[in-house]
């Protein structure tokens, strides 16, 4: 099952041809899922379990986030700490949601090779992967840290997985504050506490999660109609779930600007943000116009880029200012 915002990526988007979140996911996957040897196989689908590919961008809004923060730099090792920490959470986060639906996943043609859901992992043993996910943190880095993680894992566990998917459509709109987690860690691991600046990049990736994921469940809704999952598209139709893509990505694009208005970042970031912006708002609006799976696909892809772009700005911009 896809996790909330950044981790909610699916390993593979599901359509023939169409390329995984953050890499050619393919040959991966084919290497996770047909072990050569047993000790080999079971190291990738523990490594499997955590979702690797997709914990790269959330720990890049992580290490940028730590730069905004701190432009003169952490130490290195605080950075190593957090950045393993942050693996180490989001991975854990990741394990618990396969834990909790591993039955579902394995009615699910895209999913059911998933290692817990085939059976290869004990679902125990998932779990302990879950509940031992933000020690580093705490032990490394400082409390503060620990503690934002370990209500991000808990919010994405039991806020969106349990309670909010399989009852509302705005699952991913409320559940997306998990996966805004990641630079309140930055922050906290940078500084050692959270500024009112911290909200920014918090609401940039809280405002970026639903029209990135509804791209996606527009091409994977068949998936979600048949074990019963309220997405969007699913819901309210394809026509609905376009509109709302819209209006966030507009919202987005206008929230971006406002960290220069308050003097947090400059003029380099501005027109970064405003070419990100006005790209993904021409994306959504084409998609809403010409509907298309190729147009769907393309958002997607784009608000990967999007964001790794935007947030590597946001570092770029801050270091050279300081």
């Amino acid at each position: 099952m896809e996790s909330t915002g950044i981790a909610n990526e699916p390993t593979r988007v599901g359509e023939a041809g169409a390329p995984a979140a953050l890499g050619t996911a393919t040959a991966l996957d084919a290497a996770f899922r047909d072990p050569q040897s047993s000790g080999l196989g079971a190291a990738r689908d523990y490594l499997a379990l955590t979702k690797p590919r997709i914990i790269v961008l959330l720990l890049w809004t992580t290490l940028t986030t730590m730069y905004v923060a701190n432009p003169a730099g952490p130490a290195a090792a605080i950075v190593l700490w957090t950045l393993l920490g942050g693996y180490l959470a989001a991975g854990g986060a990741g394990a618990i949601n396969h834990y909790l639906d591993r039955d579902r996943d394995a009615r699910m043609d895209r999913t059911r090779g998933r290692p817990l859901a085939a059976g290869r992992i004990k679902p125990e043993n998932g779990l302990w992967l879950g509940i031992s996910a933000v020690v580093v943190l705490g032990l490394a880095v400082n409390a503060l840290a620990a503690a934002l993680s370990l209500a991000g894992l808990l919010g994405y566990v039991f806020v969106y997985t349990v309670w909010l998917k399989p009852r509302t459509p705005q699952n991913i709109v409320i559940g997306g504050a998990a996966g805004a987690i990641p630079p309140l860690v930055g922050w906290a691991a940078a500084t050692g506490g959270l500024s009112a600046d911290a909200i920014y990049p918090f609401a940039l990736v809280f405002l970026w999660t639903p029209p990135h994921f509804w791209a996606l469940s527009l091409m994977i809704k068949d998936d979600y109609a048949r074990t019963g999952v309220p997405m969007l598209p699913v819901v309210s139709g394809d026509a609905v779930t376009r509109r709302q893509i819209v209006i966030y990505a507009v919202v987005l694009a206008l929230l971006s600007l406002a960290p220069v208005a308050t003097g947090l970042l400059g003029v380099g970031y501005l027109v970064a943000a405003a070419i990100l912006g006005s790209a993904f708002v021409a994306l959504s609006v084409r998609l809403l116009v010409r509907p298309s799976h190729r147009n769907a696909l393309q958002l997607y892809l784009f608000s990967l880029a999007y964001l790794a772009l935007l947030f590597g700005a946001m570092a770029v911009d801050r270091v050279l200012g300081a």
